[in-house]
């Protein structure tokens, strides 16, 4: 981690979040022990792309997925993922109308059991 507040990241031009999104690609390519042409044959893109990317120049986001499947680093992707959250006023709610006894009594549609 480089220390970096949420806070700051808002604070931070385009061109810098690029920046460190370069920094972080090449940095994973060189702890692998690849070239950039090898990346980029296996990404399926050209290596003057890849050295844009690292630098923290305009690419596509379908290239930057590319290379992080290349890379091994799609797990990055996590954070996107969206998680349902139920709020705490209906948790409350279920949990009130949560059935706490049982009442022996059949519920309708449903029959008496034989035993």
């Amino acid at each position: 981690m480089t220390g970096k507040s949420y806070n700051s990241w808002y604070s931070m031009s385009d061109k810098s979040l690029s920046e460190v999104i370069g920094r972080f690609i090449r940095h994973h390519r060189l702890q692998k022990n690849l070239s950039q042409t090898t990346v980029a044959q296996n990404a399926d893109i050209s290596r003057s792309t890849l050295s844009l990317l690292e630098r923290g120049e305009t690419v596509t986001v379908s290239t930057l997925l590319q290379v992080l499947r290349t890379l091994e680093l799609l797990h990055v992707m996590d954070v996107f993922e969206v998680k349902s959250q139920i709020s705490p006023m209906l948790l409350a709610k279920m949990e009130r109308e949560r059935r706490k006894h049982a009442s022996g009594k059949p519920h309708k549609g449903q029959q008496e059991s034989d035993w």
